[in-house]
């Protein structure tokens, strides 16, 4: 594979039941506890188990003590599906994209307990991705796509109207299918919780913030491979950076980037820390991906 760039930073959240969050579960902490209390199998689930909302999951369980692994069960379960699994009692929460949360509050079924910009401000998210072999064949192609869709992230970001339009349009039956009443808030950084808390956030979803959003660092890439090594979908260490640089496509990026008068940045890691108070840089990915204390 080959990833062309990001195409959003931010903008996931993680859902717990209503039924565990009218039992005082509204936080990891208070989940823990809950769990301790109530012995039975709980249920969670993410997309994909090596995608990044599985990833989102098990770093926000581990950071309250839970093992993804050992004290809950994790499943697989398409996005559009996630609400009526709740509704019928099939899992205790999930993480996903939106507006399948703000859905599960609308319908009286689930809560809000974090939004993914509070496990890590500012993180990656989906990318644009071909084939290697796309890439090798057709680079002209793939820098004007890179370019096509820097510009229509710009569009959105430009205005509040843009993005109102923006969210009109998906809602609309071919794409996502849903009440453009579900889509519209949080697309302008408009919580609430469930729980009778509302907030302005402005680490909301991004698709350009003059291009910061969109260069397809390393590190980020390298994170990703970490956590897969730290839950066991790897089961030894990688060459993190060697597999990163293949990966991301970088130069092309910079190439496509430049044509539209969009700055880089000078160096592809960067710095971020993450809920728990871990830095992550992609300076030492053996050495961070073994220092968790819950892994596999």
């Amino acid at each position: 594979m080959a990833v062309l760039m990001n195409l959003n930073n931010n903008g996931q959240a993680i859902t717990l039941s209503k039924t565990l969050a009218d039992k005082g579960a509204v936080d990891g902490p208070s989940l823990a506890k809950q769990i301790a209390k109530e012995k039975r199998e709980y249920t969670f689930a993410g997309t994909f188990p090596t995608g990044t909302h599985a990833m989102w999951l098990n770093y926000w369980l581990a950071a309250s003590g839970i093992s993804p692994i050992k004290d809950v069960k994790v499943i697989t379960v398409p996005p559009p599906q996630m609400v009526a699994n709740m509704r019928v009692g099939n899992m205790d929460g999930y993480c996903v994209g939106e507006p399948w949360n703000a859905r599960a509050i609308m319908d009286g079924v689930g809560v809000t307990t974090i939004t993914t910009q509070d496990i890590w401000r500012d993180h990656p998210e989906k990318t644009l991705g071909t084939t290697a072999d796309f890439v090798k064949k057709n680079p002209n192609t793939c820098r004007a796509v890179i370019m096509a869709v820097l510009e229509a992230g710009r569009w959105i970001d430009a205005s509040l109207a843009n993005k109102l339009k923006m969210a009109d349009t998906i809602a609309e039956k071919s794409y996502v299918n849903t009440g453009v009443d579900a889509i519209n808030q949080r697309i302008l950084g408009r919580y609430t919780n469930g729980m009778g808390k509302t907030w302005d956030d402005p680490n909301h979803m991004k698709f350009f913030n003059d291009g910061a959003v969109n260069f397809p660092y390393l590190s980020d890439g390298m994170w990703f491979l970490t956590q897969h090594k730290r839950w066991g979908l790897l089961k030894e260490h990688p060459d993190y950076l060697a597999v990163a640089t293949q990966i991301n496509q970088i130069e092309l990026y910079k190439q496509a980037a430049s044509q539209l008068r969009i700055s880089v940045p000078k160096d592809p890691l960067r710095s971020s820390k993450l809920m728990d108070g871990q830095i992550w840089d992609g300076k030492e990915p053996k050495k961070y991906a073994d220092g968790f204390t819950i892994k596999a």
